[in-house]
C-alpha cells in the first residue's frame, strides 16, 4: 500500500462514516475505492464492513439524546439485525458474490420509494389506529421480519442498509425521522459489528486497510451526527431520497 493510498482510504472512510451517520451507503464510497486500488471484491467487501463498523457506533452515539428512553425498544429490534446480519455475513461466504448484488438495485429503488411515500402513508396508518383505538404496536412482527430481512442484505453486502431501516420503520411507525434516524444508525452498527466479527475469523481481510477505515469512519461518524441532528425532518427525507437515487445509479453502472 503506498502512503497516497492510505490517505485516499482514510479520507473515503471519514466521508463514508459521515454518510452513514445522515443516511447510510457510506459503503458505496469505500467499495468502489478499494476495488479501484487493487483489492479483490470479497476482500474489499469484508475490510470494508469491520472498518466502518466503529464509524456506526460513533455516529449512533452522536444521536444519543434522540434515543433516551428507547432502550427496550433498540434490543428487541436489535434481536431482529443481529440474526439477520449473521445470515448475510454467512451468504456473503457461500454464495456467488453476484447471486445478490443483481437485486440491490432493486431492493434499495424500493427503499427510496417508500421512503418518499412514508409521510402519507404513515398518516394513514395513525388515522385507522385512532379509529379502533388501539396502541401502536412498535413490537410489530411484520416490522421485526423487516429489519431481519434488512439484516441478512446488511450482513452481505451493507450498501444502503441505513435507507431500507428508515423506510421500513418510516411506514409501521410514527417517531419523528430524527428518532428513526438514530435508530437506524444503531441497528446498523450491530449489524456491521456482528458481520464484520464473522468476517475477522473466516474470511480474507486486509487488516491495514481496516484500520484506515475505522480512524476515518469514527470521525466521520460523529462528524455526519451533528450535521444529521440539524436537518429537518424534509430535508432529511429528501437527503435519503437524493443519496439513495445515486446508490442505485452506481449500483447499476458498477
Amino acid at each position: 500500500m503506498t502512503w497516497w493510498h492510505a490517505i485516499l482510504i482514510a479520507l473515503a472512510g471519514v466521508w463514508a462514516g459521515t454518510i452513514n451517520a445522515v443516511v447510510g451507503s457510506g459503503t458505496l464510497v469505500t467499495f468502489p475505492v478499494l476495488v479501484a486500488f487493487g483489492y479483490p471484491p470479497v476482500t474489499a467487501t469484508t475490510s470494508n464492513a469491520i472498518g466502518l463498523a466503529p464509524g456506526t457506533i460513533s455516529g449512533a452515539w452522536g444521536y444519543r439524546h434522540e434515543l433516551r428512553g428507547q432502550g427496550r425498544r433498540l434490543a428487541v429490534y436489535g434481536v431482529a439485525s443481529f440474526l439477520g446480519s449473521v445470515g448475510g455475513a454467512l451468504l456473503l461466504l457461500a454464495l456467488p458474490k453476484d447471486a445478490f448484488e443483481t437485486v440491490v438495485p432493486v431492493l434499495v429503488g424500493l427503499a427510496v420509494v417508500l421512503v418518499i411515500i412514508q409521510p402519507k402513508v404513515s398518516g394513514w396508518v395513525a388515522s385507522r389506529r385512532e379509529n379502533k383505538q388501539k396502541p401502536e404496536r412498535i413490537y410489530a412482527p411484520l416490522l421485526l421480519f423487516l429489519l431481519f430481512l434488512v439484516g441478512i442484505y446488511g450482513g452481505y453486502f451493507t450498501a444502503a442498509q441505513g435507507i431500507m431501516m428508515v423506510a421500513c420503520m418510516g411506514m409501521l411507525l410514527s417517531d419523528p425521522v430524527q428518532r428513526l434516524n438514530g435508530m437506524k444508525n444503531v441497528l446498523s452498527a450491530v449489524v456491521n459489528v456482528v458481520a464484520g466479527t464473522i468476517y475477522a475469523f473466516v474470511a480474507p481481510v486486509d487488516w491495514a486497510v481496516v484500520g484506515l477505515l475505522a480512524a476515518g469512519s469514527v470521525l466521520g461518524g460523529l462528524l455526519g451526527a451533528k450535521i444529521g441532528r440539524k436537518l429537518s425532518p424534509v430535508v432529511l427525507r429528501g437527503v435519503i431520497v437524493v443519496v439513495g437515487l445515486a446508490a442505485i445509479v452506481q449500483l447499476v453502472l458498477r
